[in-house]
């Protein structure tokens, strides 16, 4: 099982995360607080609070997709 911490900030990322997400053929959960979101569900993901930031898990391999989650990652938002 893969974990990834990321931030969404706007709805154009989330659009692009899911769109990527729904690319692969395994299953992807996005947890917020007790909220567990199939993370190829746009309703879901926006459903979240993109201020904040997402845990992503997943136990497959698409290269497209890790690289998006590290372009997202929770880190790179954070006050320096």
């Amino acid at each position: 099982m893969k974990e990834f911490k990321i931030m969404l900030p706007t709805i154009a990322d989330a659009k692009e995360f899911v769109a990527v997400a729904s690319k692969c053929n395994f299953e992807i959960d996005v947890f917020y607080n007790r909220v567990t979101i199939d993370a190829k569900s746009m309703l879901g993901v926006l459903s979240l609070d993109l201020t904040k930031t997402l845990t992503v898990e997943f136990s497959g391999e698409n290269a497209e997709f890790e690289e998006l989650l590290r372009a997202k990652a929770s880190s790179k938002y954070s006050a320096a």
